[in-house]
């Protein structure tokens, strides 16, 4: 389980970095509202995160992969509503600087993403 944790963190970085730099390209310099930014970064960042967890991370269930994606998915759902949650809260009451927040937010995520990942995604003979 040990070698299983440090690989996601390995992947979970790179999805991060993936994230952190769409989101910034976005509010930056298209000055999109940090929310909207947050959104589509999130979501650019859950397909690479899903491809590096099931290639390195997680055996999968063998299921069809259309299926295996959808679920990614929707388990990701509950990580963007609890990045934009933190995000919201933290830029609109708190006046903490976007990226400030957007790393408290990137401590939360992963530990929901693991826990669900692991539940719904991998096989149990792994």
């Amino acid at each position: 389980m040990l070698k299983q944790i440090i690989k996601f963190g390995i992947v979970g970085v790179i999805a991060a970095l993936v994230d952190v730099g769409v989101l910034v390209l976005l509010k930056e310099f298209c000055d999109l509202h940090v929310l909207i930014a947050s959104t589509i970064s999130f979501c650019v960042s859950v397909v690479v995160n899903y491809l590096l967890s099931m290639k390195f991370v997680f055996k999968s269930k063998n299921q069809d992969k259309a299926k295996e994606f959808i679920t990614f998915v929707l388990l990701s759902v509950g990580g963007l509503i609890l990045n934009q949650v933190i995000l919201w809260i933290g830029v609109n009451f708190t006046s903490i600087y976007y990226l400030i927040v957007k790393f408290i937010a990137m401590v939360a995520v992963p530990v929901y993403n693991f826990v669900t990942r692991k539940i719904f995604l991998e096989s149990k003979d792994k």
